[in-house]
């Protein structure tokens, strides 16, 4: 890869607090900031036991519930296992199915349905997890119009549909979107730096590099395994 893309890449995550306020930003940290497998995992373990011990107090905690979902999610994709992913796939869709009109849930399914495919291919994918690319863009879809002017949303949207196919047709208007987007957390400040970072070789024309770019700035894309 051009080693201007590649400055340009490392340039554009920020840095996420060395000590987590929430479960939610221990897993922002590891997801971005992790400097190998291993830090990953004791982060998204401790991230975890946070949102065990706030479900132990009050259940019905939403964020809790999501934030233990991205945990077997990401901890899945960096162990390849199986039954996690499969149970945060059901988690998910759980969320989702409980409030409809929660953007960060319908991005958490489509997240998880894009990114398997992305990893396993859609026959893989469909077959071991029960994957499928159409569900995935829809639930991604829906976070976006549900999302308001947040930057995380269509960002996100737009890195998966890049790393997916550098050809998709929505993923420039998507990432100019999240260029854009307000960034009330950690988060949207991340991810919109991320769209940022692929509008460039998009706009010059370079769509397969701008899909080798979005793999690299999605969670664990630069990660040392």
């Amino acid at each position: 890869m051009n080693r201007y893309w590649v400055a340009l890449a490392a340039t554009s995550i920020v840095a996420t607090p060395a000590t987590a306020a929430t479960p939610r930003d221990g897993l922002t940290s590891a997801a971005f900031s992790a400097r190998d497998k291993a830090a990953a995992l004791a982060m998204i373990a401790k991230a975890d036991e946070g949102a065990k011990a706030i479900l132990a107090r009050a259940p019905g905690d939403r964020e809790a519930q999501l934030v233990r979902a991205m945990s077997l999610a990401y901890r899945a994709k960096l162990q390849r296992g199986r039954s996690e992913a499969v149970e945060a796939g059901r988690l998910f869709g759980v969320l989702a199915t409980a409030d409809p009109r929660d953007p960060e849930a319908q991005a958490a399914v489509g997240a998880w349905h894009i990114d398997a495919v992305t990893d396993l291919g859609g026959f893989v994918a469909g077959t071991v997890l029960g994957a499928k690319k159409a569900t995935g863009l829809a639930a991604l879809d829906r976070a976006v119009t549900l999302g308001g002017n947040r930057a995380m949303f269509p960002a996100l949207a737009g890195l998966l549909r890049l790393a997916l196919d550098p050809q998709d047709a929505k993923a420039r208007a998507l990432a100019e979107a999240g260029a854009k987007g307000a960034t009330p957390t950690v988060l949207d400040q991340i991810l919109q730096r991320n769209a940022a970072a692929v509008l460039v070789p998009l706009r010059a024309g370079n769509t397969k590099l701008a899909g080798a770019l979005a793999k690299q700035l999605l969670p664990f894309g630069r990660l040392a395994r």
